[in-house]
């Protein structure tokens, strides 16, 4: 792993490098984006800055500099053409007296980088009894405000699966807890809108973009009953679901067709 803090490299990546008193620390008052790496190169970099710097101003943090991001992105990656890894971008409102108030200082920007291992293509689901809040303070953001999704994949994993979903407030199906979801009712793929309240996913945008769907808000059980489920993220891609809670499912046509479609087009976002 090779990690850039405010500006300069660790020497040791597990060295002591951000104060105790960091907000983002202390109450999880951060923004973060994690950027796929495919042969030494970030995937969709600039789709994921827009997003950040979008996430930064929902949560009120000021000062964020794009462009030092892009010094730490070529910092942590230089030399290095891993095969296959994550890059971690999180900026926090920096050190603040303990509480809930922000103190004056500049953000702390990190960023790192290390090797990953594929995914597999396909995957399994539970539905989780905690709904999320589309109407909440954070609803859509990609904060480092994790802690919710940490207790529902704990669940999952006992269930035997891999990714839990969350339905929302009105019952309709929203997210999993890294993930968007696709879902194929008679032959037409659909996903969720960005009023569920679920992430504005650089995967699911270029999906969408790439080989089409339809957003619609509805009933999360419409969405377990579907013919056909994938997840989309930055380091799922298009992942087919073959159980979702005790439904066994195939992976059909137009899951294939959509990761056919991805990776055809990947490459042009390789480096941008």
């Amino acid at each position: 792993m090779r990690v850039w803090i405010n500006g300069g490299l660790l020497a040791d990546p597990n060295a002591p490098a951000v104060p105790v008193t960091d907000h983002g620390l202390t109450v999880g008052d951060a923004v973060f984006e994690a950027v796929k790496v495919v042969d030494g190169q970030p995937f969709a970099l600039g789709l994921h800055l827009d997003r950040l710097q979008t996430s930064a101003a929902g949560l009120g943090l000021e000062g964020l500099d794009v462009e030092t991001v892009r010094r730490g992105v070529a910092a942590v990656l230089d030399g290095d053409p891993m095969p296959l890894g994550r890059l971690r971008i999180t900026v926090t409102a920096g050190p603040a007296p303990m509480g809930s108030g922000r103190g004056s200082s500049d953000p702390t920007v990190i960023v790192a980088a290390s090797p990953m291992t594929a995914n597999p293509e396909t995957t399994t689901v539970v539905t989780v009894p905690w709904p999320r809040n589309e109407r909440a303070a954070l609803a859509g953001m990609k904060t480092t405000s994790y802690a919710e999704n940490v207790v529902a994949l704990a669940a999952a994993r006992e269930k035997g699966a891999t990714e839990a979903v969350f339905a929302n407030l009105k019952g309709h199906l929203c997210e999993g807890t890294g993930s968007n979801v696709f879902y194929v009712v008679d032959g037409e793929l659909r996903t969720p809108t960005l009023a569920s309240g679920c992430l504005a996913g650089v995967t699911r945008r270029l999906v969408l973009e790439w080989f089409g769907g339809v957003e619609v808000d509805e009933p999360i059980e419409v969405a377990a009953g579907a013919d056909e489920i994938f997840l989309v993220s930055t380091t799922r891609d298009v992942q087919g679901v073959t159980r979702w809670d005790d439904r066994e499912l195939e992976v059909g046509p137009v899951t294939r067709e959509a990761l056919a479609a991805w990776r055809r087009r990947e490459p042009e976002l390789l480096g941008r």
